[in-house]
């Protein structure tokens, strides 16, 4: 439940999400993430650290291993998203 409290802040799913190719600045991630304010940009990135998926880069941020492996759990639920949004969208 702890992980899926997480996830569900604004903005934390998306952060991991644009990480995905490999480190960003800071202000490259909040145009990525396009309408996070800084102070809340800022926030979720101290929560992901603290619980370990996302780290200080030489580029700026970027994912831990574990955060890895968190990104290959998303393929499911965006596998399932995709059905979703077709069924939504043909009703």
């Amino acid at each position: 439940m702890a992980l899926l409290d997480l996830l569900g802040r604004r903005w934390a799913m998306r952060a991991i999400w644009e990480l995905r190719a490999g480190p960003l600045a800071f202000r490259a991630l909040q145009e990525r993430c396009g309408g996070v304010s800084s102070s809340v940009l800022n926030q979720r990135l101290a929560e992901l650290r603290e619980a370990g998926v996302v780290e200080r880069a030489d580029g700026g941020y970027a994912l831990t291993g574990e955060g890895e492996r968190l990104l290959e759990a998303y393929r499911p639920l965006d596998a399932w998203a995709r059905r979703w949004a077709r069924r939504a969208g043909a009703g």
